[in-house]
């Protein structure tokens, strides 16, 4: 049975002082590690101060992107390495926002997310289609493309150490969520097609759901048999609601 993951993106939210305010109420609080992991992922002007305090706890840091380069002239990025010395462990690729705004492609993504298993960190990959793609019929279509460009040349042993975020565009911030059976079906979906690089890792994979994952909807969402786990938004800015969300498993 694979083990759940519950990470929060923070995206662009959180001073150090909201940080701070925030992991200690997560820290004051309490779920079962056994059953699933959590990871939050502030900006990156928090993550010095997430990665000092959680230190000694169960939780994992992640960061939000991070650059395909591992040093040189590329202004306000942020390498691997960088990342790896304020104790980050996992970190966000491909997210539909910085596929919109900074025009990122699957090649890029494929690349970013080699760097940084190369460099020990594990990558969430990010794939969804936006709600033209869905009432147009093309959402098999659209995520096959993710799934295959963000995937390329990547072996059972790359996939072992990378976790998929499926998280259709039309619901993120937004409020609505997809049912279940939808969210199970395009999980499914994207296992099935990673079974084509290797079918032991695709059953071993962590696929999460992401998009309004709220406390009312966490428990009919993360029973679904291949949704993993759950990336939260604007839930995960608040700790009692994320730690409902994973005490909902």
């Amino acid at each position: 049975m694979r083990k759940q993951l519950i990470a929060g993106n923070w995206k662009m939210n959180g001073t150090i002082e909201e940080t701070k305010t925030l992991i200690d109420g997560l820290l004051a609080g309490s779920y079962d590690d056994n059953i699933a992991d959590m990871v939050i992922c502030p900006p990156f002007t928090a993550l010095t101060t997430a990665g000092k305090m959680l230190q000694e706890s169960k939780i994992a840091v992640g960061a939000q992107d991070m650059s395909v380069h591992s040093n040189g002239a590329y202004t306000a990025e942020i390498s691997s390495g960088m990342l790896l010395t304020v104790g980050v462990s996992f970190v966000i690729l491909g997210h539909s926002e910085r596929r919109q705004y900074h025009a990122e492609t699957n090649q890029l993504v494929n690349a970013k997310a080699k760097v940084a298993i190369d460099a020990g960190l594990t990558p969430i990959i990010c794939v969804g289609e936006t709600l033209e793609d869905r009432e147009s019929g093309n959402t098999e279509t659209v995520i096959g493309q993710q799934i295959d460009g963000t995937l390329s040349e990547f072996s059972a042993d790359l996939l072992s150490k990378s976790v998929i975020a499926y998280e259709p565009v039309w619901a993120i911030g937004t409020g609505k969520t997809a049912p279940p059976e939808m969210a199970q079906e395009v999980h499914r979906f994207i296992r099935d097609r990673i079974a084509g690089i290797d079918k032991n890792a695709a059953e071993k994979i962590q696929i999460l759901y992401g998009g309004s994952v709220k406390p009312d909807n966490a428990k009919s969402l993360l029973s679904q048999p291949d949704i993993d786990g759950a990336l939260v938004g604007g839930a995960a800015l608040k700790a009692d609601d994320f730690l409902k969300i994973i005490n909902s498993l």
